[in-house]
């Protein structure tokens, strides 16, 4: 009978092991921050999950299960399941890298035990077939012979997400990923608002370069008007969504929807919101629906599934149709679309999508790209895109992102409150000898596009910001930098009343809804070139161009290293309230 008991009992036990519970917690590092992504796995299974945007987590495990917590940069920790329901994790930098295998399903099948209930499955690796439009790193100019310097805003983002990306999962960096313009400008700078009736502000820095004592570094910065969301006009979007068979997998579609219930979140009772679908074919999922009826709206993303080809510019010649028949004067008409960028049916070339954009556009309704997976990305189409859309181009790789760009900035990705603002730049001989704009190397105009109010440029939204750093050799320093030219025999010298000025910044920009250009003009004195107190911007903004410039391996930064970088960006890290400059000193530190 004590025999029949002892059985029982250990029969109870056993099987209250096998049932599932729900573990729930947070995973920070060791300074209170989120991690969100972070990989939580169940050793022996492909059983897994990743934190959210707040380093939130939920998974069903059993007890006696052990979750393997991992994140790049950070030391991995195994946590074995008793009793708890809720386990909180502090995860520590660790000194290198850890390599981290990724097994098939068909072997982790073999391996895994038990049910597996969670929602987030790893997927075997497949090849990789993103493509990057070729990067010519702009070199010095003599001014001499090249006093101006003139080229085109951006406001895109992707570049810093998606090479944070990359790190992230341990993968090489290719060269031509790398946009440094793009990564200095996904940060926020201490730059206010411009005042009375001026659409934004202008800012400028000179100081001495760090990673070049010989030479200076000059911070250009803008800063866009705020509107308020109540002062946005009524917005007529259109979600132009990819639900092709390459969107088939966690961090694309899945995370695509849930990207947009933040935006549907945000939307007023007088916007209105159609979606087009496109695969094998196009076609209108969710006619115009006003923003009151959020639940139509979530209901029509819910039902949204992957499969088939990918008919990119019949999905596009729609969107456009449907957002141009519910046209709102004075309004935000916007396309957003959504993709991996893997066209592969109908107009499929960067030539043939560019022409297209470019004559939809003249209807008046913008285009916003937004990039979404890994591993047949096409950036390059998708900046094609944007940039003949006058619109604007990210990259979502995670729930953080999207909040970002959905929801935190949700004006700015939205309302445009100037377009086609080009830059130029005019450098006076007396006091530079060169000068090279670090980034910028798929915006660069010809000098005389700048008057030219047919040459299309970049858009300012709401309360953005654009900074540009240019490194220049002032006159009389000595640099390997510095290709020797003959004077100009017939070249203007410069006037006595020009001896004051070290330079000249022209803007110029359109209303949203303008045809002819505006100008103004910014000059910076000479008495620039003995400031030597950077401000924390200048510090960050230039410690974010040099890690750019080391993962590009430039000739420019030979010298630098990975502490420089570090150190510079912990003196810059000043108004982090959302910890992105905090999460960008952790990327170098991964880096290394």
């Amino acid at each position: 009978m004590k025999n029949l008991v002892l059985f029982f009992s250990i029969s109870i036990l056993s099987i209250s092991t096998l049932i599932a519970k729900t573990i729930t917690g947070k995973v920070t590092d060791n300074e209170g921050m989120p991690l969100p992504g972070t990989r939580i796995i169940i050793k022996g299974t492909n059983t897994g999950t990743q934190t959210d945007f707040d380093g939130k987590y939920t998974l069903e495990a059993k007890t006696g299960d052990v979750l393997i917590f991992s994140y790049i940069g950070f030391t991995t920790q195994t946590i074995k399941v008793k009793k708890q329901s809720v386990i909180d994790i502090k995860m520590t930098a660790s000194s290198q890298l850890e390599e981290v295998v990724v097994q098939s399903d068909m072997a982790l099948k073999r391996k895994a035990h038990g049910i597996h209930i969670s929602r987030h499955t790893i997927r075997p690796v497949h090849t990789n077939t993103e493509s990057y439009k070729k990067i010519e790193e702009n070199t010095f100019k003599m001014v001499k012979s090249s006093p101006l310097s003139t080229f085109s805003i951006d406001v895109d983002k992707a570049g810093y997400s998606n090479v944070r990306r990359m790190i992230n999962n341990g993968q090489e960096i290719p060269k031509d990923a790398v946009k440094i313009e793009e990564m200095i400008n996904y940060f926020d700078y201490n730059y206010p608002q411009p005042k009375g009736k001026n659409p934004f502000a202008i800012h400028t820095e000179v100081n001495t370069t760090p990673w070049n004592k010989g030479s200076k570094l000059i911070k250009i910065g803008l800063q866009g008007k705020t509107v308020p969301l109540d002062d946005i006009p009524p917005s007529n979007l259109v979600f132009l969504i990819d639900v092709s068979g390459s969107m088939n997998s966690q961090n694309k579609l899945p995370l695509l929807k849930s990207a947009f219930k933040l935006l549907v979140n945000q939307l007023r009772d007088e916007d209105k919101i159609s979606i087009v679908t496109y695969a094998g074919a196009a076609g209108l999922v969710l006619p115009p629906t006003s923003g009151d009826n959020k639940n139509k709206i979530l209901e029509a993303l819910n039902n949204l599934n992957a499969g088939g080809s990918t008919a990119g510019g019949q999905g596009i010649e729609l969107a456009y149709k449907t957002a141009e028949e519910n046209f709102i004067k004075n309004g935000n008409n916007r396309v957003i679309l959504a993709t991996d960028g893997d066209f592969n049916v109908g107009a499929s070339s960067d030539q043939a999508m560019e022409e297209l954009i470019e004559e939809k556009r003249k209807s008046g309704v913008f285009l916003t790209c937004l990039g979404f997976g890994t591993g047949n990305y096409q950036d390059s189409k998708m900046e094609t895109l944007a940039d003949k859309g006058n619109g604007n181009h990210a990259y979502i790789d995670s729930m953080q992102e999207a909040q970002r760009i959905l929801g935190t900035e949700f004006g700015g990705t939205l309302f445009t409150i100037v377009k086609d603002v080009k830059i130029q730049v005019e450098f006076n001989p007396a006091f530079v000898q060169a000068y090279r704009l670090i980034g910028y190397e798929n915006r660069l105009l010809n000098d005389e596009d700048f008057n030219d109010d047919k040459k299309d440029a970049g858009e300012l939204g709401s309360g953005h910001k654009v900074t540009a750093l240019y490194e220049i050799i002032p006159t009389g320093v000595k640099s390997k930098w510095l290709k020797d030219i003959d004077d100009l025999k017939y070249s203007d010298k410069p006037s006595a009343n020009n001896q004051k000025d070290l330079l000249t910044v022209k803007f110029r920009y359109k209303e949203p809804d303008g045809d002819k250009s505006k100008l103004i003009e910014h000059i910076i004195s000479a008495k620039e070139l003995r400031n030597n107190n950077a401000s924390a911007d200048f510090k960050f903004a230039s410690a974010v161009a040099m890690f750019g410039m080391k993962l590009r391996k430039s000739e420019y930064i030979e010298e630098s290293s990975f502490q420089n970088i570090i150190q510079l960006a912990e003196e810059g890290k000043t108004k982090d309230e959302e910890g992105y400059k905090a999460e960008f000193i952790r990327l170098v530190k991964a880096s290394k």
